[in-house]
């Protein structure tokens, strides 16, 4: 089993910036592909980013790319999302997951275990 808990979500303004953790626990943290997803209400979850396990292959989806930035501290167990140039439409809850692979995983269903999710607002 892996625990997963995202902190970093509030309340920000449209250009700003926000850096979202994910704190692991559990399993060796190490071994797992992480990926950051976010949901808004009323919609699917859309995958936003992937890392693989040692950190050296991050994959984004083209929505956020040039704009978000995954990585990893495995030594402190824990992945980061840096946002920039928030815009109100990236308003939503973001959720961690980890996928037991070593590669990238870019699609919900192949993720194990998940957050619950932190609350990002952009306003304009």
């Amino acid at each position: 089993q892996v625990q997963l808990v995202e902190s970093g979500g509030g309340l920000v303004q449209a250009g700003g910036s926000l850096r979202l953790s994910c704190a692991a626990s559990g399993r060796t943290f190490s071994s797992y592909a992480m990926g950051w997803f976010r949901q808004a209400p009323g919609k699917e979850r859309d995958f936003l980013a992937t890392i693989n396990w040692s950190g050296e292959v991050p994959y984004y989806a083209a929505s956020v790319k040039g704009r978000f930035s995954i990585s990893r501290d495995n030594a402190k167990n824990t992945v980061y999302l840096q946002m920039n140039s928030l815009k109100p439409e990236d308003t939503a809850v973001y959720y961690c997951a980890a996928a037991d692979t070593i590669r990238v995983v870019a699609t919900t269903g192949e993720y194990d275990y998940w957050g619950q999710g932190t609350q990002v607002t952009v306003s304009s």
